[in-house]
């Protein structure tokens, strides 16, 4: 090292200590490697994952397979595309299509503001039952599922409220507002309320400081609680099982009426599962996306 790189290293420590660091990550890794490349490939970890991941995703190529199937039953009788041109045919399982989307968005929009607004209120205000409240908001998630759909039915029941497309909205707005609640608290919890007290100091009201402050902080937790709430609402059968009058199927109800019905899983069903698997893969795929570009704003 000549003598101006060493006066550089004097006055510039940052630099020195950056090439420390690099050369300590250097002699990391190559301890690293050198520790676990003597090792065998085929460890028990490493073969504890392979078989869950065979056990998780061989139904799944099983399905993809069958969803392919000439024949309508179990046995194969040669590749067809049949059953997806079926799929555009059955105007019953559209009509679920149409119902399970609109319940789902419906539903998830209620939640979200109610579970929001619930969360900021028992974050923001002080009460004497703000304890049990927020204990009670979490029964819909902790209870079982048949128990909640059958007091759910019982109250339509007792309200003689006629079961339908309203009566799973409401069913759904229900046990969803719970997970809403959840997740806006996780992001509360982690809030700097500093920030209102500047708020007010510099003139705002309550509402411009949860418009402009509270709601735009917590909008990852709602948009997280949004997209649960969606998919809750979309995979939901139990309670939707009891609270659907005629008429009013969601696609998990028409699936269980098709395999019923038929006396087992035809292959339209396998082509509706693989069209659904690539939606919510593809939906997933974007989503993570667009959450990573609102976290790095």
């Amino acid at each position: 090292m000549n003598f101006r790189a060493l006066i550089g290293n004097v006055f510039n420590p940052s630099k020195t200590a950056r090439r420390l660091q690099s050369e300590e990550s250097r002699h990391a890794k190559r301890a690293y490697f050198h520790k676990y490349s003597h090792r065998p490939r085929l460890s028990f970890s490493a073969t504890v994952f392979t078989i869950a991941i065979i056990f998780l995703f061989l139904p799944l190529v099983v399905l993809v397979v069958n969803s392919f199937n000439g024949s309508s039953g179990i046995s194969w009788g040669g590749f067809s595309l049949r059953w997806y041109e079926r799929l555009l045919q059955e105007k019953e399982l559209w009509r679920a299509f149409r119902n399970s989307i609109f319940i789902a968005l419906t539903s998830a929009v209620s939640a979200v503001i109610i579970g929001t607004l619930g969360a900021v209120g028992i974050n923001w205000y002080r009460f004497k039952l703000r304890g049990y409240i927020q204990t009670i908001s979490f029964l819909p998630m902790i209870l079982p599922e048949i128990i909640l759909g059958v007091s759910l039915s019982i109250f339509f029941a007792w309200l003689e409220i006629p079961l339908g497309l309203f009566t799973i909205y409401v069913a759904h707005t229900t046990f969803n507002i719970p997970f809403v609640f959840l997740m806006v608290m996780a992001r509360l919890d982690e809030f700097d309320f500093s920030i209102i007290e500047a708020a007010s100091d510099l003139g705002a009201s309550e509402r411009q400081t949860l418009y402009k402050v509270i709601l735009p902080i917590c909008m990852p937790g709602i948009i997280s609680g949004f997209l649960t709430a969606i998919t809750l609402s979309l995979e939901d059968f139990v309670i939707t099982f009891f609270v659907a009058g005629p008429g009013s199927s969601t696609l998990p109800i028409f699936i269980y009426s098709a395999i019923t019905r038929k006396s087992g899983i035809t292959p339209l069903i396998s082509a509706l599962s693989v069209v659904m698997i690539f939606g919510t893969v593809i939906l997933c795929i974007t989503l993570r996306r667009f959450l990573k570009y609102i976290a790095a704003k």
